[in-house]
């Protein structure tokens, strides 16, 4: 791996894990790890004056996240294609689950508000699911940075 290659992957790796460490942070302020955190969230509180979540709202806060996340999948997965995994059963699984834990982390709101509270937990378990693969990942690529 060319010198200059290990260098721009390094600081993409930092700012990466930067972004997950702040995403999980912003998650526990926001909603919560808890169920009942994630329900009251989308499904508003009285008592502590949250309103309920609407369709318009969601897509509001999802919308931006949508590109987001395909982008940084996309950069992260294209980087561990150049790598010894690009050819294992390992990357297409993690192609797969990134982008479905992805997909179940941006839409699950709209389940909960749509009186299906099951979906709360499908919301904490792909939030956790996301951030554990894209460390994941980004331990396979910091790994083969220093690999001869």
């Amino acid at each position: 791996m060319q010198q200059a290659y290990r260098y721009a992957v390094l600081y993409f790796l930092a700012f990466s894990l930067l972004l997950l460490v702040s995403s999980l942070l912003l998650f526990d302020d926001k909603i919560g790890l808890s169920v009942h955190g994630v329900l009251e969230y989308y499904l508003g509180n009285e008592d502590k004056f949250l309103v309920e979540k609407s369709w318009g709202t969601i897509l509001k806060i999802i919308l931006p996240h949508i590109f987001a996340f395909g982008l940084f999948f996309m950069v992260v997965l294209h980087f561990l294609l150049f790598t010894k995994h690009r050819t294992t059963q390992l990357f297409i699984k993690l192609t797969y689950a990134i982008f479905i834990m992805g997909f179940l982390e941006l839409f699950s709101p709209y389940f909960i508000i749509m009186g299906l509270e099951f979906f709360a937990y499908v919301k904490l378990v792909s939030f956790i699911s996301l951030e554990l693969l894209l460390l994941y990942t980004l331990w396979l690529l910091l790994s083969s940075i220093y690999q001869h």
